[in-house]
């Protein structure tokens, strides 16, 4: 029996590319696993994305709501400021009203000072005064 050399050539290319199979064989086996992983790694982020995105809404509800009622607490608080505009304005008069009479009164007692009243002519003057006061209401004159 003899073997031409196409034969034999096709026997080493069958052989080369059994060879060939065999070493792929494992290679293509571990692929397989990696991609059944990577499925599995897809499938799970694509849940967890999922739950993210229902937690995302649910916040997204609950902002809108809290911006909600942040709204309404300021119209409220704008409200209550209008109402107490008059009061501040009142105070503020007040207080000028007191600068005013303090301010009279520093001219009063710089008035008495200046006219150098002793304390027993002021005291005096203030009791005649006062005594003659009370002879009118009683009638005397």
């Amino acid at each position: 029996m003899t073997i031409s050399y196409g034969a034999l050539a096709g026997l080493i290319a069958a052989i080369a590319f059994l060879i060939l199979v065999l070493f792929t064989i494992p290679m293509l086996i571990r692929t397989a696993k990696v991609l059944k992983e990577t499925s599995a790694t897809i499938q799970t982020t694509n849940e967890s994305m999922k739950k993210l995105s229902e937690d995302m809404d649910g916040l997204m509800d609950q902002t809108h709501n809290l911006l909600d009622q942040t709204n309404d607490l300021m119209i409220d608080i704008n409200g209550k400021m209008k109402t107490l505009d008059p009061v501040v304005k009142a105070a503020a008069d007040l207080g000028e009203s007191v600068s005013e009479l303090n301010d009279s009164s520093k001219k009063i007692a710089k008035r008495f000072s200046s006219n150098h009243f002793s304390h027993a002519g002021l005291v005096s003057s203030i009791a005649a005064t006062a005594f003659a006061r009370r002879r009118r209401r009683r009638g005397e004159n």
